[in-house]
């Protein structure tokens, strides 16, 4: 059976937030096709726990929530980029409901009803709207029912992207992206899709560590096929721990978030010997942004040499814990740990790449007719450090814009002209599968000691001669041997782990989510590390295809 062609206005890479959004917003007007890498509840989105943070508050204002955004970014986070991002919020929260996602709602004390809103750390006011602890999955489910029903949009499930394919891949004079390369993981067949469009919504790249919040598929892969299609990067340096994932010995491989919603709700860091600890390094102390809690706590960690530290909200009423974080509590209850009346173990985690593909406003790449949407992307919102829950506000945000910006050029944009097959002519099955395995796991766990919370020069200089080495062997493999799931996941992890490091030896100061032993102290002038391809020579000697 020879590979499948398939050609679509607009081609849309990942299911989360940003692809299921943009897909409902385009589908009036264009065929689309969204593939998911997984199965299709299998996104970052579906288990983001807090919510989104927006201003519905007459108490708030979008000068605060833009102010503490800015804050949180340490200096690098784009002031017109904030407030565009800020200013949009409160519409695409309007878009959420009339789509039927379920926020969770309160009675005040004039009796009416209103949208319940929570503090997480770096906010100074309540602002940010979810569905009880479980938002990512209330808006996946609620959007993907309405892309499961829409006949123009195809969803293709077990989908995993290979390559993005341009004119000066396949050495035409076309100047743009013309579709993707992409593994059926049941026939393992790659395919080839055309498109007008193609947009990257592929989430982060978590699982370079080897403890990490996010799910499986969080593997860079976006990252790593804008880089070698041509696109710069930024800001890659900044990965974001978020401090309390659930620890429990024997599964640590299976880590599950504890939302920082807890904290809002006045959840205390506590010592194995039950005292606090936050007061310590931060005046706000459990409010503090992310990255300072996470330090502390790895601090604190090493310090103890213990396993992990302890969130205690059991001074809350039983009615409260449970109503507040269902998903939590049941989820903690199954793994022997009941937060109603004893604090929950708890460990700093991988959880979000800050840096990404550069973009514009829109959402457009360096390459036409290529648009990255979400943790995929670096627009300029987070700096230094995400603030919590701008994440999935960014996401809708600049799926919107995105969309607005493809509309008006849909009629003006041919389709493109047929694409060559996918070439696997010089290649063969791989008999050597345990290589993989064994090169995943060693990348995960030397990002993990020497590219972690806390770095030193001496540490990621080790790291990027273990880097170089690897990206060699998976290139000999990738180029001899068929593609499978692992190996491009492998592919892709090792690419962006060498953009990390890279952009982390660059900067030369510690700021936000980056900090060096070697330069503790900021900077006066703050700037991004942008990364280029052609910059680069090893990167840019590396092929493309494993045609041989």
């Amino acid at each position: 059976m020879s590979p499948l062609s398939i050609s679509t206005d607009v081609l849309i890479i990942g299911s989360g937030a940003a692809g299921l959004s943009i897909a409902l917003e385009l589908a009036e007007h264009a065929s689309v096709t969204l593939l998911s890498k997984a199965a299709f509840d299998s996104s970052s989105t579906q288990y983001a726990q807090g919510g989104i943070s927006v201003v519905l508050d007459d108490e708030d204002s979008l000068a605060s929530h833009i102010d503490d955004t800015l804050i949180a970014g340490a200096g690098l986070g784009d002031p017109d980029t904030v407030e565009f991002v800020v200013s949009e919020g409160p519409s695409r929260i309007a878009w959420l409901i009339e789509q039927g996602v379920p926020f969770t709602q309160q009675v005040d004390n004039k009796g009416q009803l209103q949208y319940h809103l929570t503090r997480e750390g770096g906010h100074s006011h309540r602002r940010v709207i979810h569905a009880e602890d479980a938002t990512g999955r209330a808006i996946v489910s609620t959007l993907a029912a309405k892309v499961k029903a829409h006949p123009r949009i195809k969803l293709l499930e077990r989908r995993i992207a290979v390559d993005l394919i341009t004119g000066a891949k396949l050495n035409i004079p076309i100047t743009r992206c013309l579709g993707a390369y992409i593994l059926n993981k049941d026939t393992g067949q790659v395919e080839t899709f055309r498109a007008r469009f193609t947009l990257l919504a592929t989430g982060g790249a978590g699982k370079v560590y080897l403890y990490s919040s996010n799910p499986e598929v969080a593997t860079g892969d976006g990252i790593a096929m804008a880089w070698r299609a041509g696109c710069r990067v930024a800001n890659l340096e900044f990965i974001q721990f978020h401090p309390t994932c659930l620890y429990y010995p024997d599964r640590q491989h299976q880590s599950f978030l504890i939302s920082e919603a807890v904290r809002g709700e006045g959840g205390k860091l506590r010592l194995p010997d039950g005292s606090p600890f936050m007061h310590r390094f931060d005046p706000r102390e459990e409010l503090a942004p992310r990255d300072i809690v996470a330090r502390a706590i790895d601090h604190e960690m090493k310090r103890l040499g213990c396993d992990c530290v302890f969130l205690d909200i059991s001074h809350q009423s039983s009615s409260f814990i449970t109503s507040h974080f269902p998903t939590i509590y049941q989820r903690c209850l199954q793994l022997g740990y009941d937060m109603v009346s004893q604090p929950i173990p708890v460990v700093p985690s991988a959880h979000y790449t800050c840096g990404g593909v550069m973009t514009n406003q829109q959402g457009a790449t360096d390459i036409d007719g290529l648009y990255a949407v979400g943790e995929v992307a670096h627009t300029g919102l987070h700096g230094a450090n995400r603030m919590a829950s701008n994440s999935l506000l960014e996401c809708l945000v600049y799926a919107h814009s995105a969309a607005l910006d493809i509309l008006p050029q849909l009629n003006e944009v041919p389709l493109p002209p047929e694409l060559p097959p996918w070439d696997e002519s010089r290649v063969t099955d791989s008999d050597e599968e345990v290589v993989v395995a064994h090169n995943w796991d060693e990348l995960r766990r030397f990002m993990w000691d020497y590219v972690g919370i806390v770095r030193t020069t001496k540490r990621l200089q080790r790291a990027k001669r273990r880097i170089v080495l690897l990206q060699g062997e998976i290139e000999e493999y990738y180029g001899h041997f068929r593609v499978t799931s692992d190996l491009i996941e492998l592919r892709n992890l090792a690419m962006v782990a060498e953009l990390i490091i890279d952009s982390a030896l660059s900067r030369k100061e510690s700021r936000g989510l980056h900090y060096i032993l070697d330069y503790p102290h900021q900077l006066d002038k703050a700037e991004n590390t942008i990364l280029t391809p052609n910059d680069n020579s090893f990167f840019t000697t590396l092929r493309t295809t494993n045609s041989g």
